[in-house]
């Protein structure tokens, strides 16, 4: 059991708790704004009685004009590809209903390998039902104290978390038992 989902961060960091001295309101200055952004695409995976596993990419998008500021449908595929190598076997693919989720190309390819590989959709406002909701949350709790530079420091610090969090399987299981979710043989 597959699930998909998208995020992004921007040079403004989320609003996040931090220490301070007593009476004094910690105010962080940011620089930068509206200067760029993180997406990420990420793929948390579950199979009952084995590791759960994390697949990602994560592409700067810094406000140039022949450049793409998200994903294609071919980043996608790829990742799809990519998470089946990695896990040798067939797929049952959970994502929510984006658009870019339902262009032609990319139902060309769900009809073309579905013999390895099955979508189910996620109904219309259910972040709730989605693990890898979780995973972001988890991302961007680290970097909501992050006053970063540039956007290069927030897509390190991104990555940095996102590759820590593909050696704790627990964590992981834990977005899985936060959704509500449950795996059964």
């Amino acid at each position: 059991m597959v699930f998909e989902d998208e995020a992004g961060q921007s040079l403004t960091p989320p609003r996040a708790r931090t220490w301070g001295r007593i009476g004094r309101t910690p105010v962080v200055r940011v620089r930068g704004r509206g200067s760029g952004r993180v997406s990420m695409v990420g793929m948390t995976c579950y199979k009952p009685g084995g590791r759960s596993r994390l697949f990602y990419a994560v592409r700067e998008y810094t406000g140039r004009k022949d450049q793409r500021k998200g994903f294609g449908w071919r980043d996608f595929r790829d990742l799809i590809v990519r998470a089946r190598i990695q896990l040798g076997g067939p797929i049952v693919l959970v994502w929510d209903n984006v658009r870019l989720h339902l262009t032609r190309p990319l139902s060309a390819f769900i009809d073309a390998n579905a013999d390895w590989l099955t979508v189910v959709q996620l109904p219309t406002y259910a972040p709730d039902l989605n693990p890898t909701e979780g995973v972001w949350s988890l991302v961007k709790r680290d970097v909501g104290n992050l006053a970063a530079a540039d956007l290069a420091q927030v897509t390190r610090a991104v990555k940095r978390r996102l590759k820590q969090l593909q050696y704790r399987p627990d964590m992981i299981d834990g977005c899985l038992t936060g959704s509500g979710l449950v795996l059964e043989n």
